[in-house]
């Protein structure tokens, strides 16, 4: 298990350049199942978990190249469907969650489809219902093997249908949006997400040949087509690295500039952090951060304290509010921190209240921070990341704090940012990987 050390107290400088978007990957990796046609794919992130589904895909029998730098071909022209039956397939695909994404396009195509119980973050019950009941509604069976502890789904052809989500459930949307374009007919998804990345994945499918009505909205309608063809396709910069990016810069009081973020499709997150008080300064598509010695949390108009919470889209991303969170501990003020969707994801702030930071969790989706101001800085600690993003906010904690930490278990923080230290470092911090 590799481990960081981190030496706080270095102010970084520079420009960093956001990684491709690691959600927007996992999606368009999965969709090229959808055609026996190449489609090449640029930007993709070279992190752990987009790795290991482009490793699963060619156990599949998908023909990849990777002529360039985070470019990638894909053909599925040999799809090798027995493999879905080995324990390797196993293995693989439930160390993975999106490999849930998986099964839109092979029951769309292949007729056939099964996934066991996926891996990913351990951040609290995490419901699929959405996923199967969307293809349930496209006349595809389903069945839970107890056995084997999987989802197995088929179907001779899928039927278009209307159906209402339960929730805006991003990779539910995808999935259900990805079997949609091979059924027959007409279908409508109504309280579809509508997260940039879904854009994305829907752009990429029209280019594809798919008839898809409702980009950037939760109506969706897809008239099925026969068959999909080939494209070419640009993943986003990482809306969640750029804004780790600014919380790094804020709790170490240095001067960075994000480079090439596509600031339009950042939504509310740069107004997020100016709520607590950081100056995010646009620049082209670049972001600018000062160095601040002191920043302070707004309140509501009536006084009240700020709250902070995720919603679907175009609310704010419940991937940063653990970003959020740990800049809070030394900002100007108090906030009420809200994490609706996953109820385990605010518990790795006792390691922050160990180091010092004043923290009050009120239940599984509550976290109260008081600031200090900088008056009270973190201490040094040891600590394990239970997740991605709460695995981000440690280290931005121990790069902030006085003395040396160390964070284990970074292969949880190596899933979602593409060598981190080496490009942290070359900003001024002072991270060793061992």
């Amino acid at each position: 298990m590799a481990s960081f050390i981190i030496e706080g107290g270095h102010k970084l400088s520079g420009e960093i350049v956001p990684q491709g978007a690691k959600n927007e990957a996992l999606q368009v990796i999965c969709a090229t199942l959808l055609t026996s046609e190449k489609v090449t794919i640029h930007n993709i992130p070279d992190i752990l978990d987009v790795n290991n589904l482009i490793v699963l895909l060619k156990n599949m029998g998908v023909t990849i190249d990777h002529p360039s730098p985070n470019t990638y071909t894909f053909q599925a022209d040999k799809v090798n469907t027995d493999y879905l039956q080995t324990d390797d397939f196993f293995r693989q695909s439930a160390a993975l969650r999106g490999s849930v994404m998986l099964v839109g396009p092979l029951v769309a195509r292949f007729g056939y489809a099964i996934v066991p119980k996926p891996g990913g973050d351990k951040i609290g019950r995490r419901r699929l219902d959405t996923h199967f009941l969307g293809i349930q509604k496209l006349c595809a069976d389903f069945q839970y093997n107890t056995e084997r502890q999987a989802y197995e789904v088929k179907a001779k052809k899928l039927q278009g249908a209307y159906m209402l989500l339960d929730e805006a459930s991003v990779t539910g949307t995808a999935n259900i949006l990805m079997a949609s374009t091979l059924a027959q007919g007409q279908t409508t998804i109504y309280n579809a997400a509508c997260e940039p990345y879904l854009q994305q994945l829907t752009k990429m499918l029209i280019r594809m040949g798919a008839h898809i009505d409702g980009l950037a909205s939760n109506l969706l309608k897809i008239e099925g087509v026969e068959n999909l063809h080939g494209c070419e396709h640009t993943i986003l910069p990482d809306m969640i690295e750029v804004g780790s990016f600014i919380g790094m810069a804020a709790m170490t009081a240095s001067q960075l500039r994000i480079k090439n973020v596509s600031y339009s499709d950042l939504g509310i997150i740069p107004d997020a952090f100016r709520k607590c008080g950081i100056t995010v300064k646009q620049d082209n598509d670049d972001i600018v951060i000062p160095a601040q010695d002191v920043y302070t949390i707004e309140t509501f108009i009536d006084g009240s304290i700020m709250t902070i919470a995720d919603a679907p889209w175009p609310g704010l991303t419940p991937d940063l509010l653990s970003v959020f969170l740990v800049v809070a501990t030394q900002a100007n003020g108090s906030v009420l921190i809200h994490q609706k969707m996953f109820e385990s994801r605010l518990f790795f702030v006792d390691k922050l209240i160990d180091m010092g930071a004043q923290i009050i969790l009120c239940d599984p989706h509550r976290a109260t921070v008081i600031g200090s101001a900088r008056r009270y800085p973190l201490r040094a600690a040891n600590m394990v990341s239970p997740d991605i993003r709460a695995g981000i906010a440690m280290l931005i904690a121990a790069m902030s704090a006085q003395g040396t930490s160390r964070i284990h278990n970074i292969d949880q923080i190596d899933r979602g940012y593409q060598d981190i230290d080496k490009r942290l470092n070359a900003l001024g911090a002072r991270i060793t990987r061992i």
